[in-house]
């Protein structure tokens, strides 16, 4: 099934696409997505492939997820995000720790972003959540960003103590990917209790990185992104 899957991700490829995407995605030698090889496929595209396999045991997942090619791993993860929806507590358990034993493979911002929400966020709604911040601690950086990005399903449920929590101990990271989630998170919070997410902003906005602070008051009215921005 594997090598099915492979073959009609390659029927889908387009070159002129796939050099952009390797342009926006960062491949070349010292960026953050090095040696990232891109098809050039939507995904729209590569739903409908990854809704054609869903099937796939989670034995036949690791191929795809070490594959160099982007398409391959974002198929993966679509199919195993549909296995954890469809599955039972047992199941969901076991997707859970298939993933976390995987994410050297979740390599790039947007991998991160369509699973870590629907899988390690979702699973500990009801859990406890050390494990997020033991992520906020990783010397990886796709890892810090999946501790962030997974309190999404937490802000879904309008629980957003986490989301601070972690969010201040990303204020001083060095990279502008997790400047970007962590103010997009804020920015959620902001759209379910813009009270709660001002707070938090009042005491760190001096301090915030500015892209952090731009993301998060985004949806603000002009004046007052004016007085944050004046730190």
């Amino acid at each position: 099934m594997v090598s099915r899957i492979k073959k009609d991700l390659q029927k889908c490829a387009n070159p002129e696409k796939a050099e952009i995407l390797s342009s926006f995605f960062k491949t070349k030698k010292g960026q953050y997505g090095e040696g990232d090889i891109f098809l050039g496929i939507t995904v729209p595209e590569q739903r409908k492939i990854a809704k054609k396999y869903s099937g796939l045991p989670l034995s036949g997942l690791p191929t795809l997820l070490s594959s160099r090619i982007h398409e391959h791993r974002l198929v993966a993860l679509l199919i195993l995000i549909e296995k954890y929806r469809k599955g039972d507590d047992g199941s969901k358990g076991e997707i859970f720790d298939f993933y976390l034993r995987h994410t050297k493979h979740i390599n790039n911002w947007d991998l991160v972003d369509l699973s870590a929400g629907h899988i390690l966020g979702h699973y500990l709604l009801n859990k406890d959540r050390a494990l997020l911040y033991r992520l906020a601690r990783s010397g990886n950086l796709w890892e810090r960003r999946m501790a962030i990005m997974a309190t999404f399903a937490f802000i879904r449920n309008s629980e957003f103590d986490d989301t601070f929590r972690i969010a201040g101990m990303l204020l001083s990271d060095a990279h502008d990917l997790i400047h970007k989630a962590v103010g997009w998170m804020l920015r959620e919070i902001g759209k379910r209790n813009r009270k709660k997410e001002e707070a938090f902003l009042r005491i760190h906005y001096r301090k915030m990185p500015r892209t952090m602070l731009r993301y998060a008051i985004e949806r603000f009215d002009q004046e007052k992104r004016k007085s944050y921005l004046k730190r």
